[in-house]
């Protein structure tokens, strides 16, 4: 048998190492481990209403370290192939992976102890490592040789996630106390910071927390989330079922509307207004058009049968349709806040990160892991050793079970909710952690052929190099 390729081999021409995704991938599967365990221990996170310290210190959680860790990770994996272009620089990913990872972890845990100084200090390392992440992928943009729908959907998602940061920043700025400078001396830089601090507070106390809070959230759920899946998907879609953008037209005007949507709501969340409700409607017409494209691809694919990973991402596509309801009718205008309306925004929270995203990632997870995987070992030993193909790296049968495990778990903590039932959230939060933990034993065994690969003495001829399916 040929010897393994080393460990840090590319997994294609433009793609950076295979350890950089990897590495991201992990952090993100031990974040979302936590926090569906946390959710278990702790089911008043969903029972009772959002707005204290340890419902947004698990919401950071299971955003920072589960979601945003696996984006990046993919980002920097998918962007240079599906755009073909090379990354502009993996030792600057590698050292945003160390700010990223520092950054959540100690927000997280500031979060649950409610010391907003301490969350603004990790948030700044969180902040530095999202400046490292937009200009490294900026750069990979600025190579790409043809633009396309999902070139200016990922180019959209680094500006609204820059702004999200920010918004972040400046809404934990605005909880702190600020002692006077006077008398240091020394110290007039950090009199000039503090003074700048103080002026941001200044301004973020004209508007309501409730409201900043959620006008923040939305900044990073449409706008880096959605829009990174909708954008995306219009070019992973047509690879994996071998089908093609049935019309540019309605791709370019679902991006476009899904930005002019959030920057309406974003402003009318903020203030209270009203007109909250037509940009609701705006995103939802966004989201429309969305799956009447992605339903067009999917009618002229050629490849019929729809494996586990896309099952898995359709389902969280379907999952919309509650969503834009829930969003409609969270905008209109003077829906009084009480106990009824305080768990509707819990299950429209839980179903857009817990259901929607999250039920993506995981099927987007199921196609890229085991393609990073089988490149990075086995692509160097075509033709000398018999190698096992996509499919044989993990278990059907346990992603089989993950998908059902997570729909039951989704419907059952879902009316736990409404309910205010902390038993029901604790039973539906099992549910979902079990599926969580198909996914890692599944990942485990897709990286126990990189690290162990098996391969057979070749009898007649060589696999062909598996496409990206």
């Amino acid at each position: 048998m040929k010897p393994a390729p080393p460990i840090n081999q590319p997994s294609g021409t433009n793609a950076p190492s295979v350890v950089l995704p990897l590495s991201f991938v992990l952090a993100g599967m031990a974040a979302l481990l936590t926090g569906m365990v946390w959710l278990m221990m702790r089911p008043s996170l969903l029972a009772q209403y959002h707005y204290n310290q340890y419902v947004i210190a698990a919401t950071h959680l299971f955003v920072l370290g589960w979601i945003c860790s696996i984006i990046m990770g993919a980002m920097y994996q998918l962007v240079p192939v599906a755009l073909e272009t090379k990354l502009y620089s993996e030792k600057l990913a590698r050292w945003q992976f160390v700010f990223h990872v520092v950054g959540f972890a100690g927000m997280v845990w500031m979060f649950r102890e409610w010391n907003m100084k301490q969350v603004g200090h990790f948030g700044c390392v969180m902040g530095v490592g999202v400046g490292l992440f937009v200009y490294n992928i900026a750069r990979t943009l600025a190579r790409v040789p043809k633009w396309n729908v999902t070139a200016t959907a990922v180019s959209a998602a680094l500006v609204w996630l820059s702004l999200t940061v920010t918004a972040g920043l400046s809404i934990a700025a605005g909880k702190c106390v600020y002692e006077s400078t006077q008398g240091l001396a020394t110290a007039g830089g950090v009199r000039t910071i503090v003074s700048g601090l103080r002026a941001v507070g200044a301004f973020m106390s004209h508007f309501d927390a409730l409201s900043a809070m959620h006008a923040h959230a939305h900044l990073g759920g449409v706008g880096l989330f959605m829009m990174l899946i909708v954008g995306v998907s219009y070019k992973l879609i047509p690879m994996f079922t071998l089908s093609e953008i049935q019309s540019k037209r309605r791709a370019a005007w679902s991006v476009a509307l899904l930005n002019i949507g959030l920057a309406g709501s974003f402003a009318t969340i903020l203030s209270r207004s009203p007109w909250k409700l037509l940009f609701a409607a705006i995103i939802v017409s966004a989201l429309v058009i969305y799956g009447w494209e992605l339903f067009a691809i999917l009618r002229a694919r050629k490849r019929r049968a729809l494996d586990g990973g896309i099952r898995y991402f359709l389902t969280a596509v379907l999952l919309l349709l509650p969503l834009s309801l829930l969003a409609l009718i969270l905008a209109w205008p003077g829906l009084p806040l009480n106990h009824m309306t305080g768990q509707l925004e819990n299950l429209y929270g839980f179903l857009g990160l817990i259901g929607v995203v999250s039920f993506a990632i995981m099927g987007m997870l199921y196609k890229i892991v085991p393609f990073l995987v089988w490149f990075g070992r086995y692509s160097s030993q075509i033709g000398t050793v018999r190698v096992p193909a996509l499919a044989d790296l993990y278990s059907p049968r346990l992603q089989s079970a993950g998908y059902w495990s997570y729909l039951v778990g989704l419907a059952a903590t879902s009316v736990a909710i409404m309910f205010s039932s902390e038993t029901g959230v604790r039973y539906g939060g099992a549910l979902l952690a079990s599926s969580a933990t198909t996914l890692a034993i599944n990942i485990a065994w897709m990286l126990s052929h990189y690290f162990r690969p098996i391969g057979k003495p070749l009898a007649i001829q060589s696999s062909p190099i598996p496409k990206l399916a």
